[in-house]
């Protein structure tokens, strides 16, 4: 019962945090895909990173257990695509299209029932795609683990590597934000024109 509980809690957490940060609204999506709006590409690597050091934290003291998934190359390759695409053409990812139908947006809940009827086809063609997408190029599991032989030294090359990875962000997203609000000022967009 403490599993479900906290489960609730840890998803209910989640949901405000992402409505906070303005992930559930797809026109701010949008503008993070274009490289104007830093604020949700930042946060996802920050909760990853985040992510990385709670659950070593969690693994030294003993509790819980890690298992990583064998890696396939054609199937994550495909997976990626379509997630991309449906990400690019609805605004929304699986986790912020539940917490964006929950407020009542009205896209979000198409895009939701488009990724319930996309996980019903799935589950119907499993069996017969894992042995042709999957099992041809199923690689084991990878993990950067077995890349530095020490689970601590991973944690930390993946939290700076992240971390890095949110600075450069900022400052890319941040100049192309600057420049465009610089050229909002000047009145030399298609906005003001249209304004005028």
């Amino acid at each position: 019962m403490t599993n479900i509980w906290l489960g609730l809690f840890s998803g209910i957490a989640f949901g405000f945090v992402i409505q906070r940060i303005g992930a559930t609204d797809a026109h701010r999506m949008a503008r993070s895909h274009l490289m104007l709006d830093a604020d949700i590409p930042r946060f996802m690597l920050l909760t990853v990173a985040l992510s990385a050091v709670g659950l070593f934290g969690l693994q030294a003291v003993g509790v819980g257990r890690i298992l990583p998934l064998p890696t396939s190359i054609v199937a994550t390759g495909l997976a990626a695509v379509i997630f991309g695409f449906g990400w690019g053409l609805s605004g929304y990812c699986p986790g912020t299209m539940w917490a964006a139908a929950g407020e009542g947006r009205m896209d979000a809940v198409f895009a939701l029932l488009g990724g319930l009827a996309g996980t019903a086809l799935f589950a119907q063609w499993h069996e017969t795609l894992i042995p042709i997408l999957y099992d041809p190029t199923n690689v084991g599991q990878i993990t950067l683990t077995d890349l530095f032989g020490n689970y601590g030294i991973a944690v930390a090359v993946l939290a700076v590597g992240l971390g890095l990875s949110i600075w450069v962000i900022g400052k890319l997203w941040g100049a192309a934000d600057h420049e465009r609000s610089a050229l909002l000022e000047r009145g030399t967009t298609s906005e003001t024109s249209v304004d005028e």
